[in-house]
């Protein structure tokens, strides 16, 4: 059996240690995955696209108060850059461009709404 910190529950083996808090380990995917969704206007976003299989710019810039233009479009394009998003062009004239959740966003929504749970039950 390995021996363990009785603090942390973090294998003593070498090996094992990387698993959890190595360059390619536990810590770092979760830590990569918050930095996905940080961000202010972030989860007011997903949220919104989890609510309604497709929106446009102008009514996600609607449903979400004090959201600039600027920052809609950025942390669109952030969102779509790592995937969990998807932009759609209709190509037709004047422009029409839709968003929706992509695959990885949908699975990634079960994780949001479990952290929604989490922060309900540890109030302050």
């Amino acid at each position: 059996m390995l021996e363990t910190s009785t603090h942390n529950k973090v294998p003593m083996d070498a090996q094992a240690r990387t698993a959890c808090i190595g360059p390619d380990g536990s810590a770092a995917h979760v830590a990569r995955m918050i930095a996905m969704i940080s961000g202010r206007w972030k989860l007011p976003i997903l949220f919104r696209l989890f609510a309604e299989p497709s929106m446009r710019t102008l009514q996600l810039k609607r449903d979400i108060p004090g959201v600039s233009q600027k920052m809609l479009t950025q942390h669109l394009r952030e969102l779509e850059d790592d995937r969990l998003i998807v932009r759609t062009d209709h190509d037709e004239q004047p422009p029409r461009v839709e968003y929706s959740l992509s695959e990885g966003g949908r699975k990634l929504m079960p994780v949001l709404m479990a952290a929604r749970l989490f922060s309900e039950q540890h109030r302050p």
